[in-house]
């Protein structure tokens, strides 16, 4: 059976996304059985099932870093009042509220990035690996690669969450999800900067939030 097929089945299996069962694949040696069990160790399934839930409950939350230099408003949903309340589901809506504001993400998903900026994006990456004179066979890799990070730059769920760099801001949603019980998604944020638009530094924020963290 083939990586492909292997995936496949690992996601009628778990509900786990594409990307969680190549990782789990990956992680295991291609052993279905023990990726299952991976998946299971990390919740990736658990929160999987949840997934299709309906989310209308939650909390919009303001933050506002340091002195009052960046602002930012974030909605995320979850299924009832009750976990709204919850004292680790406040605390995950401040956390990223505080990421949002440390590493300025412009989109939630991928889902929000439109077809031009993307092809614009593709089309500059394409450009720069043939002007590098890289061989044919390994350009599409490379662009592959670049296009990652170019959505790492720009989507808050494909980021490096800024507390515990070794996650994505997608890996804590998840992890949230199996630890509250209930599906929550990110809805939507503005993040505003003082002087934005004007011509002035812009301080490091990202640095800021680390030490406010206690993580520098």
């Amino acid at each position: 059976m083939g990586m492909a097929a292997d995936i496949k089945t690992l996601r009628e299996r778990t509900g786990a996304g594409m990307l969680d069962c190549k990782k789990a694949l990956s992680e295991t040696d291609g052993d279905i059985e023990k990726a299952i069990d991976w998946l299971r160790q990390k919740g990736i399934s658990k929160a999987a099932k949840k997934a299709g839930r309906a989310a209308t409950e939650g909390l919009v939350h303001a933050y506002i870093h340091g002195t009052g230099k960046i602002g930012v408003l974030v909605e995320i949903n979850a299924e009832t009042d009750f976990v709204a309340r919850n004292e680790l589901f406040q605390g995950l809506v401040h956390d990223i509220a505080m990421h949002i504001a440390a590493a300025a993400p412009r989109y939630v998903s991928r889902d929000e990035v439109s077809d031009e900026e993307l092809q614009r994006e593709k089309e500059v990456q394409i450009a720069r690996v043939m002007d590098e004179g890289k061989p044919a066979h390994i350009a599409e890799k490379i662009v592959a690669g670049r296009m990652g990070k170019f959505y790492e730059d720009i989507c808050l769920l494909d980021q490096k969450y800024v507390k515990d760099d070794s996650k994505t801001i997608n890996d804590v949603l998840t992890e949230a999800v199996s630890t509250i019980g209930e599906n929550i998604k990110i809805r939507r944020f503005t993040r505003y900067v003082l002087g934005e638009g004007l011509e002035k530094k812009q301080d490091d924020f990202a640095a800021e939030v680390a030490a406010q963290a206690g993580l520098a």
